[in-house]
C-alpha cells in the first residue's frame, strides 16, 4: 500500500506575499523531519490558497528504518570489580542503552580498552512519528509579520481556524494549543460548504474543487493566464503579462474567473504609465495592448468565484477603476500646468534624511558627482550637458501631485513631465533611468547619461548613509543599500565602464563635507564602503562560477575598477581551470613570503654574485615589459603565462642561493629582486590567496 499523508492548515486570508516563503519552509522542514526520523518517502509537495497551506507526502514507509549503533562506554579497567562482576559504571551504561551483558564487547581506543555496546533501535510506526512532530513543524514556520490570537502562544501570519491531518484514511492527532485537528475542512468562503469531511487523502482535491476551491496554485495560475489571454484575443489584443502580478493574483483567489472590463477612451489620452500603474499596483488588473504595444480600452480582472452575476461585478470594477483614473487625470493635468523645473525649488522643503539634508541638497550632490563621473569617463560636452540637466531635474517629480498619490511612478513621471516641458529625449530618459535597476533582474539604464546619473544617485546615498553610521545589518537595510550597491556593480559591468570606485567614493564623501559640513572618520568610512562593495562583488562573481580563491586573489590586488576585476577574474579562472598549475603556486608563494621583507624594488646588477640570481634577474628583465604590455591590454592570462616562464629560474634561485646572508647589501639586493618580482606579479593577482585544487 502506498501511504499518503495530508496536512492542511486552515487560516484567515494570508497576504499573498507570505505564501511562497511559507510553502518553502513547510516543505523543507517536513523533509528534514522525515530524514531525521528515518522515514522513507517518495515525494513531498505543497499547495496553497489564501485560506490554507497544504502539504501532501506520497509513498511514506510504514515505520522508521531500524537503527543499529555502536556506542562507546566506560574503560574496561573500571567496568568490572576485582571479582570480575560488572561495576556500577558498567551497569549504568547497560541500563542507559537498554542492553544486556551479552550485547557488549571490548575494543581498543587510543591505547586503552573500552566497553562498547551494539544498540539496535527498532523503528516506531510512521503514524506515531507524525503525531509527535507535526505541531512543531507548523510552529516553525516564520513570517515577515506574525500575530497571536485567542490567548494562544503560537505566532502565525493569521489565526489558524482548522487543521486536517490524515494518513490515508486515519486522522493523525496532535496538540497545537487546542486547535481542532481532524478530517474536516472548509470550501470557498461564499460558494462552498462550511464543513467538508475528507475520508481519505485521495479524495481531497476533488472534494475541494466541488466546493469551489482549486488547491493547486499552478492550476489556478494556468486557468487565469489561459482564460485572460482568450478574453484579450476576443477584443483583438494581447494580455500585458506581469509575472509578479500573475503570481499575486493567483495567491489571492481560490476559484479564479477572469473577466474583461472597459476603460473610457478619454483616459487613454494620458501617458500609459498613468493608466497602467493604478490598474496593476492598486487594483491588480491586467492591461490589454495591441500587437504594437499600444494600450487598448480594456482590462482583465479576476474574480474569486464563479461567473454568476458577472456583468454586475464587471460594472463595479469599471466604476472603481474609473474613479482611480479620474484622480490620475486630475493630478496629471494639474502637474503639467508648470514646467518640470518649477518643481526643483520645492525640493528644499522635503527632507531626504535628517542628517543628510533635503532632496534639493541631494540634487546638488548628484549634479557634482555625476559631472565627476562624466569627466572620469571623458564623455563629450553635449553628453555632459545632458547629464547635468537630468541631474538638476532628477528629483523634481517627487513633489508633484501624481507621484504624491502614486509613489510607484517616481522617475516615470519625471520622464513624462520632462518631455512635456520640452526637454530632449536623453535628459528625459535619464531621469527615469536613475532608479534602474529597482530590483534583481530589472532593466538596466540604456543611455550613458542614465547610467551615470544612476551611479551618482546610488553612490551618494551609500556614501552618505555610511558617513552617518547607517549600514546594513542582518536583514535590516532600510535605505536599500545592498540593492543600490548591486545596481552600481551591474551598471558598471553592463556598460563596461572603467571607473575607480575608490576615487568616486572619495569625491562623494568630499561633497558631503563641502556641502553639509558633515564630520566623520574619512579613512574608516571609505574603507567600510569599499569593503561593503567588495562583499557584493564577491557574491556576484561567485554566482558567475568563478572560484572563490581567485576572487579573493584579484580583490587583494587593491584594484577598485569593478569591470577590470571581472575581466581579470574570468580570465584567470579559465586559465587555472584549464591548466591547474598547483606547482606554480608553491613557487610564487615562496617569492611572496620573502618579498615582504624587502624595502625597495631597486636591484643593483653589480651586487648579483651567484649565477642563479643573475639568471633570475635577466629572466625577469626579459618578461617585465611584455607583462606590462599584456596588463595594458587586459590580457591577464597572457601576463600570467609570462611569469610562469620564470618558474624554473625561481626554483633554481631558491635551490642554489642563500637569501638571508650576513652581508647586508647583498641580502637587501636579493630581497629587493624578489620584491620587484612580487610587486609586478601582484598587478595580475595575489597568488598567495589561491588554493591548490586536488
Amino acid at each position: 500500500m502506498s501511504n499518503r499523508y495530508l496536512l492542511e492548515i486552515g487560516v484567515e486570508e494570508l497576504p499573498a506575499r507570505f505564501i511562497s516563503g511559507a510553502l518553502n519552509q513547510l516543505k523543507g522542514n517536513f523533509k528534514n523531519m522525515l530524514k531525521n526520523e528515518r522515514i522513507g518517502y517518495a515525494n513531498v509537495e505543497t499547495y496553497a490558497t489564501p485560506r490554507r497551506l497544504v502539504l501532501i507526502v506520497d509513498g511514506l514507509k510504514e515505520d522508521q528504518d531500524t537503527l543499529e549503533e555502536i556506542v562507546k562506554g566506560p574503560a574496561k579497567r573500571i567496568a568490572y570489580d576485582s571479582q570480575g562482576y560488572p561495576s556500577k559504571a558498567l551497569e549504568g551504561f547497560m541500563r542507559g542503552q537498554g542492553v544486556k551483558e551479552d550485547q557488549i564487547f571490548t575494543k581498543e581506543y587510543n591505547g586503552e580498552e573500552y566497553i562498547y555496546a551494539r544498540v539496535i533501535k527498532e523503528g516506531k510506526d510512521t503514524f506515531t512519528i507524525l503525531s509527535e512532530n507535526v505541531a512543531d513543524i507548523i510552529k516553525s514556520i516564520v513570517f515577515p509579520k506574525s500575530m497571536r490570537w485567542g490567548g494562544k502562544n503560537i505566532r502565525f501570519a493569521r489565526p489558524i481556524r482548522w487543521i486536517v491531518s490524515l494518513l490515508n484514511d486515519r486522522i493523525v492527532p496532535f496538540d497545537l494549543e487546542g486547535i481542532k485537528v481532524g478530517n474536516t475542512t472548509k470550501g470557498h468562503r461564499f460558494l462552498g460548504s462550511k464543513s467538508i469531511e475528507i475520508n481519505k487523502v485521495d479524495e481531497y482535491f476533488d472534494k475541494l474543487e466541488e466546493n469551489y476551491v482549486i488547491v493547486d496554485q499552478n492550476k489556478r495560475k494556468e486557468i487565469i493566464k489561459y482564460n485572460s489571454e482568450k478574453l484579450a484575443k476576443e477584443k483583438g489584443g494581447n494580455l500585458l503579462v506581469d509575472e509578479d502580478l500573475l503570481d499575486e493574483v493567483t495567491n489571492i483567489v481560490e476559484y479564479p474567473t477572469p473577466m474583461i472590463g472597459r476603460i473610457k477612451e478619454e483616459y487613454l489620452n494620458l501617458p500609459d504609465d498613468v493608466v497602467i500603474t493604478p490598474m496593476k499596483e492598486h487594483l491588480r488588473f491586467f492591461p490589454i495592448v495591441n500587437d504594437k504595444g499600444v494600450l487598448l480600452p480594456y482590462f482583465i480582472t479576476v474574480r474569486n468565484g464563479n461567473d454568476q452575476y458577472i456583468d454586475v461585478v464587471i460594472k463595479g470594477n469599471e466604476k472603481v477603476l474609473g474613479a482611480r483614473l479620474e484622480d490620475a487625470k486630475f493630478f496629471y493635468y494639474e502637474d503639467i500646468k508648470n514646467p518640470i523645473e518649477d518643481y526643483v525649488e520645492p525640493l528644499k522643503n522635503i527632507v531626504f534624511q535628517e542628517k543628510l539634508g533635503t532632496l534639493y541638497d541631494k540634487t546638488i550632490r548628484i549634479r557634482k558627482l555625476a559631472k565627476k563621473i562624466g569627466d572620469y569617463l571623458e564623455v563629450g560636452e553635449e553628453t555632459q550637458r545632458n547629464i547635468d540637466r537630468a541631474a538638476y531635474l532628477s528629483k523634481a517629480d517627487l513633489v508633484t501631485k501624481m507621484v504624491g498619490e502614486f509613489t510607484e511612478l517616481q522617475g516615470r513621471m519625471g520622464m513624462e513631465y520632462a518631455k512635456h516641458s520640452g526637454e530632449n529625449e536623453i535628459v528625459s530618459t535619464a531621469i527615469y533611468e536613475q532608479y534602474l535597476p529597482r530590483f534583481a533582474g530589472d532593466d538596466l539604464p540604456t543611455t550613458t547619461a542614465g547610467s551615470i546619473l544612476s551611479i551618482a544617485d546610488k553612490l551618494d546615498t551609500i556614501s552618505g548613509c555610511f558617513a552617518i553610521g547607517i549600514e546594513p545589518t542582518g536583514s535590516q537595510d532600510p535605505y536599500g543599500l545592498r540593492r543600490q550597491a548591486l545596481g552600481v556593480i551591474n551598471i558598471v559591468l553592463d556598460r563596461r565602464l572603467n571607473l575607480s570606485l575608490g576615487e568616486l567614493i572619495d569625491f562623494a564623501l568630499y561633497i558631503y563635507v563641502e556641502e553639509l559640513g558633515l564630520v566623520f572618520d574619512y579613512a574608516e568610512v571609505k574603507n567600510s564602503i569599499l569593503g561593503f562593495f567588495n562583499g557584493r562583488i564577491k557574491n556576484m562573481f561567485s554566482d558567475m562560477g568563478i572560484r572563490y580563491d581567485i576572487i579573493d586573489g584579484v580583490i587583494s590586488t587593491g584594484i577598485d575598477n569593478i569591470y577590470d576585476l571581472m575581466i581579470r577574474a574570468n580570465k584567470l579562472n579559465e586559465y587555472f581551470e584549464k591548466y591547474g598549475l598547483t606547482d606554480v603556486l608553491s613557487t610564487f608563494n615562496r617569492v611572496t613570503n620573502l618579498a615582504e621583507k624587502s624595502t625597495s624594488t631597486e636591484v643593483k646588477r653589480d651586487l648579483l654574485i651567484e649565477d642563479a640570481e643573475i639568471e633570475l634577474y635577466d629572466g625577469f628583465n626579459d618578461i617585465e615589459e611584455k607583462v606590462l604590455n599584456h596588463l595594458d591590454k587586459k590580457e591577464y592570462d597572457k601576463a600570467l603565462e609570462q611569469f610562469i616562464v620564470l618558474k624554473e629560474a625561481i626554483d633554481n634561485f631558491f635551490d642554489k642561493v642563500m637569501v638571508m646572508v650576513d652581508d647586508e647589501a647583498i641580502r637587501e639586493n636579493r630581497l629587493n629582486l624578489l620584491g620587484k618580482i612580487s610587486k609586478t606579479m601582484l598587478l595580475i593577482c595575489d597568488l598567495s590567496k589561491l588554493v591548490k585544487q586536488s
